[in-house]
């Protein structure tokens, strides 16, 4: 009996899901049937699809009646996985009244999904006729831009809701006519509001910030939005990591978790808080945010921080340039640590970190390995061209190439204007003028021109190679079998 209870609630369990699934005979017929809906192609043996799973269930149940999820093994339904260009797992794509919207770029957790959702379900400004609809709408997760206009028609109100449009992905955004919330916000006729959210209220900035442009232009709302959105020390998640990054920013890292524990959370936001709004109030320029060590791991090994350094934040600075600082001294509850970190980034006293192998101890063979730390002085050396590779350990086809990278580095040995490197780039920081999204990426960097390096798109034969460096090289190029021929003595 207690066997058969068990078997009852675990088939419950399995039917309780959200997620709607279509095959090859229903997905034409049933697809139309919602307004917006997001689609996963996936197959049940890929990695990525298996950590998306639980984080898709929750979504999905949080987004029910506004937005639904779907989901196709595309190793069984493999005509409308084909219909649609699927060639890699998991692809999403929102479909809206049964045709293919686009692909889905945004966050890939659970309160990623249900934030970006949100924002493209409906229309882009939200109306709210009434306190109790205000209420509800600003106590929600992300911050809020709400207008308040006495007159529906006015342009004031047609400009902000442009603003709502253009901007619809990125932030929230509500409109009211209510004579009763103008009145109970000091709005006379029109304004704008930014809401920040609730449960990162704090005694070091306002809660809230008024518009106070005269000029009601989109140009002039989105500049507002911009500016203020984020407050002093946002929350920074999947959902909005893009938007801080390109600054220069610090970050300390803790077990940041708004859900389990709100009062820890802000117990050591707090405590970055004050020291910021020291550091601003005194004029120096520098963003913050708090962020999850267990959403951010990547980003603490790419700086050296300790992701298992107990309840205390670990704290580092990315600069919008890409150099990166990293706070040594263990962080004090009275901030005074942080303070002496800061003043001493002011000061330019910091070493930049650098993610970087050992310089190897030899370096004399026909390839250069490149370590982060050497990067200097073997690729930007200013008198010779540089053709590296950009590799992974565990790529395929930079496995292919090596043989004939070595072999052309073979070739070109005795060329003194030229050096065939490679360096790997998953145990070495990459120059941020080296964008390296896939591997093996190649770059050729010419003498006197190293901060605009060319990425080379060729052929990955030896001909290919030394057909390219012919064509840009700097100086003529003296290849291996091209030396010229010494001539015969005449008799």
């Amino acid at each position: 009996m207690w066997s058969l209870l068990v078997l009852v609630v675990l088939v419950g369990a399995a039917r309780a899901s959200d997620v709607v699934e279509f095959t090859d005979d229903d997905f034409d017929s049933r697809i139309g049937d919602h307004g917006m809906i997001l689609v996963e192609f996936f197959a049940p043996w890929c990695g990525h699809c298996k950590r998306l799973a639980p984080e898709y269930e929750v979504a999905a149940t949080r987004l029910k009646g506004i937005v639904g999820l779907a989901k196709v093994d595309c190793t069984v339904s493999t005509n409308v996985c084909q219909k649609y260009g699927v060639s890699g797992y998991p692809t999403l794509k929102i479909f809206r009244d049964g045709e293919d919207a686009g692909a889905y770029d945004g966050p890939r957790t659970a309160d990623g999904i249900v934030s970006h959702l949100k924002k493209q379900a409906g229309p882009a400004s939200v109306e709210l006729k009434s306190e109790e609809d205000f209420t509800k709408y600003v106590g929600e997760r992300d911050a809020t831009v709400t207008g308040f206009f006495a007159d529906s028609g006015s342009s004031a109100q047609a400009e902000f809701l442009k603003s709502a449009s253009a901007l619809r992905e990125s932030f929230r955004f509500a409109h009211t006519n209510s004579e009763e919330l103008l009145q109970k916000h000091g709005i006379e006729g029109e304004g704008v509001i930014l809401f920040r959210p609730v449960r990162l209220n704090n005694k070091f900035e306002e809660s809230s910030v008024k518009f106070s442009d005269d000029k009601f232009t989109n140009a002039n709302i989105k500049k507002f939005i911009q500016e203020h959105i984020f407050g002093m020390c946002p929350h920074m998640t999947d959902d909005n990591k893009d938007q801080l990054r390109g600054k220069d920013l610090l970050v300390a890292y803790y077990d940041v978790d708004y859900e389990k524990n709100p009062k820890g959370s802000n117990y050591w936001r707090n405590r970055v808080m004050k020291v910021a709004r020291s550091s601003l109030d005194q004029g120096k320029m520098l963003h913050f945010a708090v962020a999850s060590k267990a959403s951010f791991s990547q980003d603490l090994s790419e700086m050296g921080l300790d992701s298992s350094s107990g309840e205390l934040p670990v704290v580092g600075i990315r600069t919008a340039k890409g150099d990166k600082y990293v706070m040594t001294e263990e962080f004090t509850r009275d901030g005074k640590a942080l303070e002496r970190f800061l003043q001493d980034y002011f000061d330019g006293k910091l070493k930049r970190y650098l993610k970087s192998e050992p310089i190897p101890e030899s370096n004399n063979g026909p390839v250069k390995t490149v370590v982060a730390e050497n990067f200097d002085a073997i690729v930007n050396s200013e008198d010779k061209d540089v053709l590296i590779e950009f590799y992974a350990p565990w790529c395929g086809h930079c496995k292919s190439l090596e043989p004939k990278w070595k072999e052309l580095g073979e070739k070109l040995a005795n060329d003194p204007n030229i050096v065939i490197a490679k360096m790997d780039a998953t145990a070495n920081d990459v120059p941020s003028q080296y964008e390296v999204r896939g591997f093996p990426t190649i770059y050729f960097a010419a003498a006197g021109q190293k901060m605009s390096p060319k990425k080379y798109e060729g052929g990955r034969e030896i001909p290919d190679f030394l057909s390219y460096l012919k064509k840009e090289a700097t100086n003529p190029l003296v290849a291996e079998d091209e030396k010229p021929k010494k001539k015969k003595s005449e008799l």
